[in-house]
């Protein structure tokens, strides 16, 4: 896009110290929004209601949530390992959906879009707990969705994997001769998705242009998951 299509947007943005958050701050602003970019954690139960409430009008949210992902083989998956990865990935988002959604449907006018993970979607081995705390996200934008859409409230999730940035695939992993290989194995593109290519999506989704996408998972990982 080239357009500044988020031109008077208040975009609220989580964890965005991580994950895809620097780029969508990046780009967001590019596009004109006015970003709210939020660091802290939102493993405390009322830590999600207070940074609304600190954000103030919220007209975007963009609920980027990450968590290094497990590789317990699932006979060893502890109770803590369990709890620990919904507590990151799941619960917060449900907090920050019943703290921003209220004002949003009153106005009749609001976007939600969560930065998902593509794992829910294709089996992956020693990713039982991860991969399931990522369906849970996107089961519940998807419910979401179809409730809010009569109230021209948008909600939608991007499903992604192989797509660069710090917290899955940092320099290092990318340099890797044999990660190389596993992309052009396993990933029809041959390449990782760009961080700014995930962005501008995702800014798309989020301005007035995709007001017709309603409880909607878009996988973006270079065709990953048709494999």
């Amino acid at each position: 896009m080239s357009e500044q299509n988020l031109l008077g947007k208040r975009v609220l943005i989580t964890q965005a110290d991580m994950f895809m958050g620097p780029v969508l701050c990046d780009v967001f602003a590019r596009h004109g929004a006015t970003v709210i970019a939020n660091t802290a954690s939102l493993v405390d139960v009322e830590a999600p209601a207070a940074i609304v409430a600190d954000a103030g009008r919220v007209d975007v949210l963009v609920a980027n949530l990450a968590i290094p992902a497990p590789g317990t083989a699932v006979a060893e998956v502890s109770e803590a390992e369990w709890n620990d990865t919904f507590a990151v990935l799941v619960h917060p988002l449900a907090r920050l959906f019943r703290a921003v959604l209220p004002a949003m449907i009153a106005r009749r006018s609001g976007k939600i879009l969560l930065m998902g993970s593509a794992a829910a979607l294709r089996g992956m081995k020693g990713r039982s707990t991860y991969s399931a705390a990522r369906g849970a996200q996107l089961a519940y934008v998807q419910a979401v969705g179809v409730e809010v859409a009569p109230h021209n409230v948008q909600v939608n999730a991007i499903a992604q994997n192989f797509v660069e940035n710090p917290t899955y695939f940092p320099p290092e992993v990318q340099a890797d001769p044999r990660f190389q290989e596993r992309l052009k194995r396993e990933v029809p593109l041959g390449r990782l998705v760009s961080a700014e290519e995930d962005a501008e999506f995702a800014a798309y989704l989020c301005s007035d242009l995709a007001n017709c996408f309603v409880g909607q998972v878009f996988p973006v990982c270079g065709g990953w998951v048709m494999r």
